[in-house]
């Protein structure tokens, strides 16, 4: 592939999860502080839509990575990918059936999902490389294919925002409860 087009996509990628990172961390600040306002209705009214939109991407960008690209996942990536991929078919199937039931089911997926994000990015970004659990033989969890906006912008970083994005949907599709007036 072109390195070229590679880098300005790895741009636009990293652009858009900075903007879900500042986004999600508003929703749910927002959420938190009982804050009423038409932005976590709009949130809370397209959660089937929004969460199909954005794990449809994540899985159609991990897979254009490994497969197009040739970027071969680490051995925590794939753990991800394991979390991250049914949630595909959960969310297109609940927005076919209009059943907001499925953010019971997704939540636990998610929040594994996240957890081995969280524990990727803490090795990724704080610690020596040796201290990663990867297999010898494998790609290793540390190598930085992408990096951008200073190295702040990684693989395992937009696995973080995309799973900590699903969760916030998750949690305000459940807690938002919107004042009637």
């Amino acid at each position: 592939m072109n390195p070229d087009i590679l880098h300005y996509l790895n741009l636009f990628l990293g652009f858009g999860a900075i903007l879900l990172q500042i986004v999600s961390v508003l929703a749910l600040l927002m959420l938190v502080f009982r804050v009423q306002n038409i932005f976590l209705g709009f949130l809370k009214r397209y959660f089937l839509l929004l969460s199909f939109i954005v794990v449809l991407l994540a899985t159609s960008f991990s897979l254009f990575y490994g497969e197009v690209v040739n970027f071969i996942p680490c051995y925590l990536c794939w753990y991800q990918r394991i979390f991250m991929f049914p949630l595909v078919f959960l969310y297109g199937i609940a927005l076919w059936y209009k059943d907001e039931a499925i953010a019971r089911y997704t939540f636990p997926i998610i929040v594994v999902g996240m957890l081995f994000a969280l524990y990727q990015n803490f090795f990724y970004y704080f610690r020596e490389s040796s201290s990663l659990p990867c297999d010898a033989s494998g790609v290793s969890c540390y190598q930085r294919l992408i990096s951008e906006f200073g190295g702040y912008i990684s693989l395992p970083m937009l696995s973080l925002t995309i799973f900590f994005t699903a969760l916030v949907l998750v949690l305000i599709n459940r807690f938002y409860k919107p004042e009637i007036i």
